[in-house]
């Protein structure tokens, strides 16, 4: 088991009585079928249906708290707050107040429990005891949401990063906003977009994907020896024209760098891909725990 400080991640937290029509009719994720005690996915798009944040949304008492990423969390937060006009809500920024731990490895389930924890029975499931917040995620790897108390504990370097890879969970970050529409990075396959429950930015855009089959760009799991967030990739189909691009990064082991990379539907299982440029460090294919479509 290992236990990290998730210091790359924020939190803000959203309140009020108009809190859960507001924030439906912001984000890719139905919101109003949220039920307490429960966590989702989502994503935040533009206009143009392009996504600005990926993140993890939960429900408790009334209220509603998003993971995502620091180097986002404060762009996004005076985004959403922009529109929230004369609507009874509060969105405020709580990573002072509230610290993020991530545990996973085999016997995690047992050492929260051992320390007193309760281990939610399902996937997206939430407990709360003695003010700590527990949640299940994918992968049998569960974060914490405790007090400061908890900066105490080492900080992550990558591993939490890299389960979210290995279980095909994109986090937008900012060299990768209002690249990708939500399908290209899979969030229709993790439950984090909706198709029924009405408007939000980018609605139109992301449905007309859908009900057309206009899409021609997937997530895929891969290792490579060198990438970050962002870079673009080339196979020789095109030439010198990027074919797609890094969602996702984190070293493992012997140098190489597993990756979630958005790749042409049409070649993805059939062709090579590089890395920076046509010539650059190859991309070897790992599965997903989900069909690809």
């Amino acid at each position: 088991m290992a236990a990290a400080l998730l210091t790359d991640f924020s939190l803000l937290r959203f309140s009020g009585s108009d809190t859960q029509a507001f924030l439906n009719g912001q984000l890719t994720c139905d919101v109003q079928a949220l039920q307490p005690a429960t966590s989702t996915y989502g994503g935040y798009c533009t206009s143009k249906g392009r996504l600005l944040a990926t993140f993890l949304l939960w429900r408790d008492d009334g209220e509603y708290t998003m993971l995502l990423p620091s180097a986002i969390a404060e762009p996004v937060r005076k985004r959403l707050a922009m529109y929230i006009l004369r609507s009874k809500v509060k969105a405020e920024d709580i990573s002072a107040t509230q610290a993020c731990v991530g545990i996973d490895g085999a016997d995690a389930a047992t050492s929260i429990a051992a320390s007193g924890g309760r281990v939610p029975d399902r996937v997206h499931g939430i407990t709360t005891q003695e003010r700590v917040a527990t949640i299940r995620l994918p992968g049998d790897r569960y974060l914490l949401v405790t007090g400061p108390d908890a900066l105490q504990l080492p900080a992550d370097t990558g591993r939490w990063s890299a389960g979210d890879i290995a279980n095909g969970i994109p986090f937008i970050q900012p060299a990768t906003q209002e690249e990708f529409v939500p399908q290209m990075v899979n969030l229709d396959l993790i439950g984090a977009l909706s198709y029924t429950k009405g408007c939000y930015p980018g609605q139109e855009i992301v449905a007309r994907t859908h009900y057309l089959g206009r899409l021609k760009q997937r997530m895929y799991r891969a290792t490579v020896a060198s990438a970050a967030a962002g870079d673009k990739l080339y196979c020789a189909e095109l030439g010198d024209q990027a074919a797609g691009r890094i969602v996702a990064a984190a070293r493992i082991a012997d140098g190489q760098h597993d990756v979630l990379a958005v790749l042409q539907t049409a070649n993805a299982a059939t062709t090579i891909y590089h890395c920076g440029s046509s010539q650059g460090p190859a991309l070897s294919l790992k599965p997903l725990p989900y069909q690809v479509n």
